[in-house]
């Protein structure tokens, strides 16, 4: 049975219709105003906050910290100073992406790992030989990400610190203030929207009290709350892959094809080889030497026309659904299948139909041309479509 997050005495009452979905065992509320648009406008025009607690969160720490994330990550961590935090997939022994996550090194010397699915067992098999301790932080640590363009005034005034010199990807240790007291916690310059944003982590009985002095710092901001349907709408303008819809899980993958290399999801760039041995490693320089994956990750923009004709066809306007689908769609050329749509949505600030789609290498070019399957009233069509650079939208804020 689902539980609420360490938030959830405050988002609660924020929830108008009750509309909740399950994560990870937590109530995640889908959306808390009458509609998504308006938490969508909150993250793109002002700020919202996102309960981002159901995250798997791990501790690691010991002399042999180093050497575990190095030995798990895809990505060199002798480079990830403290202050920093990477975002990687990790592989199976077959190279293959069990998942994808964000890796903080903490002032202390450990490290803060993140992920959608629980990674513990994983951690420790890998652990094994080393001098580390494991830590599952899951429930004592909870998240929240505070995102869209005046998020820094936000967090600003919640701290009353600045945060202007804060980098793309870096962290550092904060305080708010609790009624009379300060309470410690830490924020990333980290967010799953594309757009400017933090994720702050604190300890979960504080978690109340940091969201009631965010949302009271953020009234003269617009701030909103924002439930997982703004969220998938922005995450796919940002291009960002999601777990066990754009890949499976090869801890999950019931046959071959529902494998993934990290160069098959967007990820080879998070691969190197210039650094000590990894799980997968052998597995993905065979890969290399071969010319790489057999699939690639593709942004598509779907033609309007076509969506509007198969509409008419059937005598009825044009309509798309404001919310991401998630169900898998042909891609086809020439009447041949070749790959498959993931996310399929409309993205109200570029005004177009998108799509991630998985397909061949020699349709991975930008200005390729495909056909996507689309159905009307139960009966299919194609629309053509046009693989286009990711992400689909590229604020410069979320960097600056």
């Amino acid at each position: 049975m689902s539980v609420g997050t360490a938030f959830h005495p405050a988002t609660a009452p924020l929830n108008r219709k009750q509309q909740w979905r399950e994560w990870s065992g937590y109530f995640a509320s889908s959306v808390y105003a009458d509609a998504h648009d308006i938490e969508y406008n909150a993250i793109r025009e002002a700020a919202a906050l996102i309960d981002v607690s159901p995250l798997f969160k791990y501790t690691i720490g010991g002399p042999d910290a180093l050497r575990l994330v190095d030995r798990v990550i895809t990505r060199d961590a002798t480079k990830l100073m403290p202050g920093q935090v990477y975002y990687t997939p990790w592989c199976d022994e077959h190279g293959k992406v069990i998942d994808d996550g964000t890796v903080h090194h903490l002032d202390d010397g450990t490290y803060r790992w993140t992920a959608a699915d629980p990674q513990l067992r994983w951690l420790r098999q890998n652990a094994a030989g080393l001098d580390v301790t494991i830590d599952d932080m899951s429930e004592a640590l909870a998240a929240v990400a505070l995102q869209g363009p005046l998020s820094r005034n936000v967090i600003e005034k919640a701290t009353g610190a600045s945060f202007a010199d804060l980098r793309y990807f870096r962290r550092r240790a904060a305080t708010f203030k609790a009624g009379r007291k300060k309470v410690a916690i830490d924020v990333s310059r980290t967010g799953y929207t594309g757009d400017l944003g933090y994720e702050l982590w604190v300890p979960a009985e504080h978690a109340v009290a940091l969201w009631e002095s965010l949302a009271e710092a953020g009234r003269d901001y617009g701030i909103r709350p924002a439930g997982m349907l703004a969220l998938d709408v922005v995450r796919l303008e940002a291009g960002l892959i999601l777990l066990e819809v754009d890949y499976t899980s090869a801890r999950h993958a019931m046959n071959p094809e529902q494998n993934y290399a990290p160069g098959e999801i967007g990820l080879g760039r998070l691969v190197s080889f210039d650094k000590a041995d990894f799980v997968g490693r052998l597995a993905l320089e065979r890969e290399a030497r071969a010319g790489g994956p057999a699939r690639r990750l593709v942004g598509l923009q779907l033609d309007w026309a076509d969506i509007e004709g198969l509409f008419s066809a059937q005598g009825l306007p044009p309509a798309i659904s404001p919310v991401v689908d998630r169900s898998p769609r042909p891609v086809y050329v020439g009447g041949r299948p070749i790959g498959k749509a993931t996310s399929v949505g409309w993205s109200p600030i570029l005004k177009q139909a998108l799509a991630l789609a998985s397909v061949p290498p020699s349709h991975e070019p930008l200005g390729s041309r495909v056909d996507v399957e689309w159905s009307v009233e139960g009966r299919r069509g194609r629309v053509r479509s046009t693989v286009v650079e990711l992400p689909f939208l590229d604020l410069e804020r979320k960097r600056a």
